[in-house]
């Protein structure tokens, strides 16, 4: 069995809870996203008596900030959000679903976002001798996600830990290339 890992340049962002930012709008669209971690650390507590090892006890988790970039968006319900949220001090949390494609536009993998809400609104600097795209990252704070794999279109299978199915060839990569 070949096992190819999905790639990470195809992938959209969903918005829940703001009105107007769904699918195909440009709020769905991001350059690059960042912060799907859960980190775990330990406590360690020594027995009375035992000195050869500690108990290792676990921490609630943790989850860095998500930090979303791409093109700076003039208008549009997710800017309306962050603008109530950053200058309004209206701060409303809302859920939303990263979701990792495959070749055919359907999901892999969904990240479900549970509560975020804007800590940072920044847009890249600007350069008269340049001609790069200006870049605005709005960073959330979120409570915690859960991660699902998705059935796939291969023959209606799951996906392994791999992002691949049972099948020989590579689920992210057109069998006519």
């Amino acid at each position: 069995m070949n096992v190819f890992p999905p790639l990470g340049f195809h992938f959209r962002v969903v918005w829940e809870g703001i009105a107007g930012a769904g699918e195909g709008t440009i709020d769905s669209n991001f350059k690059e996203v960042t912060g799907l971690t859960v980190e775990r650390e330990v406590q360690k507590f020594q027995e009375g008596g035992v000195n050869g090892f500690q108990h290792s006890l676990p921490k609630p988790a943790k989850y860095p900030n998500l930090v979303l970039k791409r093109g700076m968006a003039l208008s549009g319900s997710l800017i309306e959000w962050l603008t109530k949220a950053t200058e309004q001090f209206e701060i409303e949390p809302v859920d939303l679903n990263v979701i990792l494609l495959d070749y055919e536009h359907k999901p892999l993998v969904n990240w479900n976002v549970k509560r975020a809400w804007p800590i940072k609104w920044e847009t890249s600097g600007f350069n008269a001798s340049g001609s790069e795209v200006v870049i605005e990252s709005i960073e959330l704070t979120y409570q915690n996600f859960t991660r699902t794999v998705e059935k796939t279109s291969q023959g209606g299978t799951e996906p392994d830990a791999f992002g691949s199915n049972s099948s020989s060839s590579n689920p992210n990569i057109p069998s006519s290339l």
